[in-house]
């Protein structure tokens, strides 16, 4: 690597790099973001802070056409009355909120999203 090195005072203060080099140096900053990102997410997986969720499951989610609490549940596994039961509401509640009847009060939405172990945000 060839800088041009800027003092002040006598103390380095910039180095001046051609842009090719530059860009090099940008593209393996980016690539290390990536494998520290990519470590970070392997890491979460090996210690159960994390999942992977079939392809089904996050088309499911995305396209819209299902609500969020129908498809986490059934990835579960669980049964309306065994997620309303888990969750401290009534089956009834959760029916409607599936059903889309029924948006669900903030907290009533924290107990399911607890009991399903995603996040608030995935459940809205």
């Amino acid at each position: 690597m060839s800088a041009q090195i800027i003092e002040k005072n006598g103390k380095a203060e910039f180095a001046v790099v051609p842009i090719d080099e530059y860009n090099l140096l940008l593209e393996k900053a980016e690539e290390l973001d990536d494998v520290t990102a990519f470590d970070k997410a392997m890491h979460e997986l090996e210690v159960g802070q994390d999942e992977l969720v079939p392809a089904e499951i996050a088309k499911r989610l995305v396209s819209g056409k299902e609500r969020p609490l129908k498809v986490w549940r059934e990835f579960r596994g669980i049964t309306q009355a065994q997620l309303a039961e888990q969750a401290g509401i009534s089956q009834g509640q959760v029916a409607l909120i599936e059903g889309g009847k029924r948006e669900g009060k903030v907290l009533v939405l924290k107990s399911l999203a607890n009991a399903l172990a995603v996040d608030l945000d995935d459940l809205v």
